[in-house]
């Protein structure tokens, strides 16, 4: 299946769009005053050990301390052992680390010590002597010729190791060379640096957004890459010359006067990817709820009645869905645990066909995923390597009005509140009048259904209450001045 990459570059932000066959597959955005932080290498500083959690505190220089738990503390092969992290690591002590998640909601950045360096065909591993395949590769025949070529072309007696990329399948000894010289010379740059800075400091930045696009998007099904801005473009043309050239052709100006992403219906894309609800075809919809804690997807057949029985149509809607979670997942860069709640099915064929068609579908992702089959309860959990916020996050904060609940209070409920409220600042201090402000809504109901609530509350402390409204409060919003 075709593949296009889109690139809108401005001053402040990279997105990418990943198109097939005119359907938005996957975003991406990068702002410039928050680049991701996965793939950077510091020099970092022990500020806090946990031996109860075997964990540590790292001050890498970022606005968070950062992650670091036993398991991702790299020993050699030969000596490893378990050992506990306070056996291992020192308060105050200096430590090269790299960051494999980004800082998440209120969480820093997660660590490791174990340092990779991904280039266009190969990762290297500097402190591994280990030769592995990507398992996206799956001929074994392929995989033993890759791993005889990495070999010879390593010397035994260099330190560190490789995996081989899934996009190096039909590479050359070349290409292969250039690609272990590069790594070779960027790790060489890390330890110079890590030797003569003072924790902490940044050693080593992750390609931008549009860089990453040239070495890590680009796959067999790839036919052109269109950028629409020029200084950008000549810049990832020379990025590409001399790191992928390979993928130099396939690179393209847009110089069109309509946007390229309102060219290609992308903007409609995002504004429904932020969205709860998403509407399937067959008029049945999606419920899509991200929680801290993991995201839910509840599946629902609306106004779709199919055509034979209720069945047939259950397991029609569930069979779109499958499709559609695949790529949402996708478009919205959701990951950790995620629980999919299918339209019940008592057909065990039907599920079985579900389960194949959603596995089918997940096959696309780049980001690796579990999928366990249907629990006893009908779900199907699954899981989703988070390593960079969600695009919901990236572009979105929590309403102020509600603070991330999705729900306000009713205008009775706060009248109610500022009814209780009222008598104990009656009882609490002696002021000559009361002044309520508070949304129209709340003011309205005041005036009408609850006047005489709020006459009885006045006779009753004996003072008088006034209104006032306020069209700039919120719904949950109000004020009691004295007067």
């Amino acid at each position: 299946m075709s593949e296009e990459i889109l690139i809108n570059f401005t001053p402040q932000e990279t997105r990418v769009a990943v198109m097939q066959q005119g359907v938005v597959q996957e975003l991406h955005i990068e702002r410039t005053a928050s680049r991701g932080l996965v793939g950077n290498v510091y020099l970092g500083r022990i500020v806090r050990i946990l031996p109860g959690m075997q964990s540590a505190f790292v001050d890498v220089g970022l606005e968070r301390t950062a992650f670091l738990h036993v398991a991702d503390i790299w020993q050699p092969r030969e000596t490893a052992q378990e050992r506990p992290i306070e056996k291992i690591l020192a308060e105050g002590q200096s430590i090269v680390v790299q960051v494999v998640k980004d800082p998440i909601g209120t969480k820093g950045a997660r660590l490791s010590t174990q340092i990779s360096i991904a280039g266009r065909m190969l990762v290297h591993l500097p402190q591994e002597k280990h030769i592995g395949i990507s398992q996206r590769i799956e001929a074994e025949a392929e995989r033993e010729m890759l791993r005889e070529k990495i070999t010879r072309l390593v010397p035994a007696d260099e330190p560190g190791g490789f995996i081989v990329r899934t996009m190096a399948e039909n590479a050359s000894d070349a290409e292969f060379a250039t690609d272990i010289a590069y790594l070779r010379k960027t790790w060489a740059d890390i330890r110079d640096k890590a030797r003569t800075s003072a924790p902490p400091s940044l050693l080593y930045q992750e390609l931008s957004l549009g860089q990453r696009v040239l070495r890590d998007f680009v796959n067999p099904e790839t036919s052109r890459i269109v950028i629409d801005s020029r200084e950008n473009f000549q810049k990832l043309s020379a990025f590409a010359q001399e790191y992928t050239p390979a993928v130099e052709s396939m690179l393209e100006h847009y110089t069109g006067l309509r946007p390229l992403f309102d060219l290609h219906g992308v903007e409609d894309e995002i504004q429904k990817a932020l969205a709860r609800r998403v509407d399937l075809k067959s008029g049945g919809y999606l419920i899509i709820d991200q929680t801290e804690a993991m995201t839910t997807i509840d599946v629902n057949t609306g106004g779709f009645v199919g055509v034979r029985n209720f069945d047939d149509t259950i397991f029609k809607t569930n069979l779109e869905a499958a499709v559609t979670i695949a790529r949402q997942l996708r478009l919205r860069n959701l990951g950790g645990i995620i629980i999919v709640d299918f339209i019940d099915m008592e057909n065990e064929e039907h599920k079985k066909a579900v389960l194949e068609e959603f596995n089918k579908a997940l096959s696309r992702d780049h980001t690796r995923l579990t999928v366990n089959g249907f629990t006893q309860l009908g779900l199907v959990e699954m899981t989703r390597k988070r390593t960079r916020e969600s695009l919901a996050h990236v572009l979105c904060e929590p309403c102020p009005t509600c603070d991330g609940r999705g729900e306000v209070k009713t205008a009775r409920t706060v009248a109610y509140e500022i009814l209780r409220e009222l008598l104990r600042e009656a009882r609490q201090f002696n002021a000559r009048e009361y002044r309520i402000l508070a949304g129209p809504a709340v003011v309205d109901l005041f005036l009408d259904e609850e006047s005489q609530a709020l006459a009885m509350l006045s006779d009753f402390i004996g003072k008088s209450v006034s209104l006032q409204s306020e069209p700039s409060y919120s719904p949950e919003q109000y004020d009691i001045v004295l007067m």
